[in-house]
């Protein structure tokens, strides 16, 4: 399934459901075929979401100093993938405005 997050403050992002359910597991909300993230929520999924991306960075950073051999998947980065979806949610929290889905 895809999933494609609209708001008015920036351009919208389509995402599968693989990497929308990870992200919505991290923000601790359901995933549902509709919904909305209001502007005055944002600021902490936000930073659920960037406090993730960060602690995927270490972890991967730990595994490839273990032996040297193992490089991480560049592809398989929460940070790299998630992306999209976390600019726009800044750019509706600069504006006010709420993201939503399957509308």
């Amino acid at each position: 399934m895809i999933y494609q997050f609209r708001s008015k403050a920036g351009p919208d992002v389509i995402m599968l459901a693989d990497l929308t359910q990870r992200i919505f597991d991290i923000l601790g909300r359901t995933l549902e075929p509709r919904g909305i993230l209001t502007a005055e929520q944002l600021p902490a999924l936000i930073t659920s979401l960037e406090t993730a991306i960060l602690k995927d960075l270490e972890e991967r950073s730990k595994s490839s100093d273990g032996d040297g051999s193992q490089s991480p998947k560049l592809a398989d980065r929460l940070g790299q993938r998630a992306y999209p979806f976390l600019e726009l949610m800044k750019q509706a929290q600069n504006k006010d405005e709420p993201v939503m889905w399957g509308v």
